[in-house]
């Protein structure tokens, strides 16, 4: 099969992605070999090729958003970041499995779905359904669950007013379920067509900063000197979340501006099961408007080139041919 590997993490610029053929996997007790038919590209996968994200394994295959059928089956199923869990850890009993030290994840830990085929823990995947094309549903398993557990984290009010920074493939899945449950939404992006998207979408505004203190924020861009201007924008008891797993240093709070009056930080790790599956029963049942880049499965590295230099417009997704 052809598969990406990271060879020599650093600056795509470098050339960090090499496309290479391997033997077909073979699946363990308890697990099963998925056939890819389309994987969403995930900023988590543009900080692995860079170096962003320390290897765990040499010549590794990004990816966690695939989309494919189980060999012997034909099942319909998704395969995301969280990969497996110890289930016996004091977060795993208490229905906080992100959190379990022994966690692993797919694209990290193991070769995930920038390749042909993939192995995955039967226990860690989504049973999705037949009728939507497959580079549809990529970008939920990672984009739509994390962004799913963001909003909860950032604790918006009933009607509140939520703002967005950074407008990528997360982001704009986010505003989407924020809106329909009455939420006004401010995009800060500096993409001319994220603001066009966003607005396109129903944001009340999208520019530089909010026009209005914000009840909630979520950040998404990995970038540390944000953290500031988003805290600050905040009205009393607002929260700001943090949703990558990545985020440069953020500089010097002052504690008046920045965290006075209640204002809370807050991060998000990866997800839950039950995370996921919620998320997907929402937006199966209600499918929210996924903006799709599409990329030859060829161009991968293009995809990460792109995403590298924020010129994806939603969600970039690997299709196989």
């Amino acid at each position: 099969m052809k598969t990406w590997v990271v060879t020599d993490p650093g600056p795509m610029a470098s050339g960090p992605l090499a496309l290479v053929e391997r033997e077909v996997p073979e699946p363990g007790p308890g697990e099963v070999l998925v056939r890819v038919e389309a994987c969403g590209v995930c900023r988590t996968d543009l900080h692995l090729a860079e170096g962003d994200l320390p290897p765990r394994r040499p010549l590794t295959a990004p990816g966690h958003q695939a989309v494919g059928r189980v060999e012997g089956t034909g099942q319909r199923v998704g395969v995301a970041w969280l990969r497996s869990t110890c289930g016996r850890c004091r977060y795993c009993q208490r229905g906080m499995e992100n959190l379990c030290p022994s966690s692993a994840y797919t694209g990290w830990d193991a070769d995930g779905g920038f390749a042909e085929y993939l192995v995955a823990p039967a226990g860690y995947i989504y049973a999705l359904p037949d009728d939507v094309p497959a580079e549809r549903l990529a970008p939920l398993l990672c984009a739509g669950i994390i962004g799913y557990r963001a909003l909860a984290r950032c604790d918006l009010p009933p009607g509140g007013r939520l703002g967005i920074y950074g407008f990528g493939a997360s982001a704009h899945l986010t505003a989407q379920a924020a809106i329909a449950q009455g939420a006004t939404v401010h995009a800060v992006t500096r993409s001319a067509a994220s603001r066009r998207l966003a607005l396109e979408l129903g944001a009340a505004s999208a520019g530089d900063r909010p026009p209005e203190p914000l009840d909630a924020a979520i950040l998404f861009a990995p970038v540390g000197d944000l953290v500031p201007p988003a805290l600050e924008a905040l009205d009393r008891g607002g929260t700001l979340a943090i949703a990558g797993i990545h985020l440069t240093d953020v500089p010097v709070l002052n504690y008046d501006r920045h965290l006075f009056q209640e204002r809370t930080l807050r991060s998000v790790t990866a997800n839950t099961r039950a995370d996921g599956r919620a998320y997907l029963e929402l937006a199966l049942a209600h499918p929210p408007h996924v903006t799709i880049a599409p990329y030859p499965f060829a161009e991968g590295g293009r995809a990460l080139v792109d995403l590298a230099n924020d010129q994806v417009n939603g969600a970039a997704v690997l299709i196989m041919s």
